[in-house]
This record gives C-alpha cells, structure tokens and sequence, in this order.
C-alpha cells in the first residue's frame, strides 16, 4: 500500500515509518516539522518514502498528501491534556476541524483504509474504580483534548464502513520509551529522567491509574491495523497496549528506585484526579492477536541509558517536549 502518515515526524509516527517501509509499503509523510526532522532522516533516502512539508489544517497540502494512498494513518495532532489546555484554540483547530476535513478529502481521494490515532484517556474518570474499562465502556472525557479525539471517533464510526472505507480508531495507552524523535514529558520518560539527573521527583496523585504502552508497540498497533482483514478492523475500535501495563504513578517509582536508590521522592496526594482509569486490551489480543514487546521496565532501561551515556545533551530543550 501507499500510506500517508501525517505527523509523521512526531514521537510514534518516526517509528510507524520505517516499520511500515520494512514492509515493503510506500509511506509518504505530511509534517509541519515544529520539532524539527531529524527524526526522519534514517528513511530519507529510501526511495518508497516521500514527504509533504505543510500543516494538516492547509486544504492544498490535505489534497496532496492524500493523492493516490490506500491509507491514511492520521498521527498529527495537538498532543496532550496540558498542551491542549494552553493553546486551546489551535487544539481544535487541528485536533478537530482538519481532522474532520481530513476524512473528507480523504474519502474523496479513494483512501480505504483510515486509521485514527486516538487515547485511552476518552475514558476519563471511571465511575467503579477497581474495574476495568473497555471499548464498550461509557466515554467521559474530561479534558479537551480527549473530547476533540472522542468528536472525531463518533464522526469516523458513524460514517459506515464498506470495503471501499475501512476506518479504524486506536484508543493508546499513555506512550514510553525510545523514539528517534525523544520526549521526556512523557511519564515514564518523564520520572526516569528526573530521578536520574535530578535524584529528586515530586509526583502528583501517586495512587491513580494509568495504562501504558511502548511507542514501538504503539507503532506495531497501527501496522497490524492495517494489514488485518477489513471486515475485522472496519468501523472497529481498538483500545492498543496490554492489561497488565495498567500502573499507578507510585507503582512506577518503584519501578525506577533500583537504578536510583538515593532519590529523594516525594508524593503530593490529591484526593481527585479526573482522570484514572484502568483499561482492558482484551479486544486487540483476542480478536487480532495482537500482543505488546516491551514493557514499562524495558522502556525505562532505555531511557536510563539514553540519559547515563549522553546521548542526548541537552535534556531540557524544549524540543523534547510537546
């Protein structure tokens, strides 16, 4: 296939690519490159990757980005409670509205296969807490990001699904791990970091549930989307990551401890957080048999080694944050 990836210079979308071109796919990415595209030069000189220098909310740049692709990975986004919440206008403008006009054109131009690239965090507050949410589980979206992602998700499963459009949402776990294009605003990223350069965490509301899932396993996610048969994946929503990837932020301090036995930790109870959730991946390892590679503890390995080595300098540009 030909498949676009937009933002697909971004933290999971670097790693779809070389996947998808390993494949023997064609990719072609659309990206505005705000973080630079650094993280897409190990595929430049592949002849079956192309790029599309522009921004999802420009109609000329959607139209040829989509030109002649069987899919569309729509990766591009706004990511994030905090960034949403600081610039919340350019969150729906392209969270929203160009992910809106995205499927349009995209239905237009012949696209089958649409996979869309949403969070576990529609799910918001669960109403039992010692349960497990799934893709049945009643959506609560307590921030706007989450409901701009639930917004498309309704507008995309609403649409139908033949074989000529198969669209899928992917509900992730909160991401982790080693990226060609880094962050370390990321939790597990995030603490491993601190404690390390820091030998000091302050974690907010250490006893609320989060799932988590590799981005290299997020990656495999989407890919294993697109190469499963259309009657399975079409109109489908998949929560991506696995059950016992479910941790609370104390859970993943202790994690972290062995390899930084002198810091210094200190928890900020909050008595409410909006969002804690425990997920069931029930859906993907049953139906698609889909399974992850990498776990919390593999990813903060690497993180640990990517700070200790320096392979990374300057671990405050802004750069790795979104």
């Amino acid at each position: 296939m030909r498949v676009l990836i937009t933002g697909g210079a971004g933290y999971i979308g670097s790693g779809l690519a070389p996947l998808l071109l390993g494949a023997g796919h064609k990719v072609r990415v659309l990206d505005r490159l705000v973080y630079g595209g650094e993280s897409l030069l190990g595929v430049w000189a592949n002849p079956n990757f192309e790029f599309v220098h522009g921004d999802v909310r420009e109609a000329g740049k959607r139209k040829e980005a989509v030109a002649d692709c069987d899919a569309v990975v729509h990766l591009a986004a706004v990511v994030g409670d905090p960034a949403c919440a600081r610039e919340p206008e350019l969150a729906k403008a392209v969270n929203l509205e160009a992910s809106l006009a995205l499927i349009e054109e995209s239905r237009r131009a012949g696209v089958q296969r649409f996979v869309f690239a949403s969070t576990c965090s529609n799910y918001g507050k669960m109403s039992d807490p010692t349960s497990f949410v799934n893709e049945e589980s009643e959506l609560r979206p307590v921030s706007l990001y989450a409901e701009t992602k639930v917004a498309v998700e309704k507008t995309l499963l609403e649409g139908g699904t033949d074989d000529k459009w198969i669209p899928t949402p992917l509900r992730f776990a909160t991401v982790f791990g080693a990226s060609p294009r880094m962050r370390f605003d990321l939790t597990v990223n995030e603490f491993t970091m601190e404690m390390i350069t820091k030998k000091h965490l302050v974690v907010f509301g250490e006893q609320f549930w989060r799932p988590y899932v590799h981005v290299f396993d997020a990656a495999r996610g989407i890919a294993l989307v697109l190469s499963s048969p259309g009657e399975k994946v079409g109109g489908r929503v998949f929560n991506v990551g696995s059950t016992d990837q479910n941790l609370q932020k104390q859970q993943i301090v202790e994690l972290i401890k062995p390899l930084v036995p002198d810091a210094k930790i200190e928890f900020v109870h909050k008595a409410e957080d909006p969002r804690d959730y425990r997920v069931s991946f029930d859906r993907i390892l049953n139906e698609l048999g889909y399974r992850t590679t990498r776990s919390v503890v593999d990813g903060i390995l690497e993180v640990a080694k990517m700070v200790r080595t320096g392979a990374i300098s300057n671990l405050a540009d802004s750069r790795y944050r979104n």
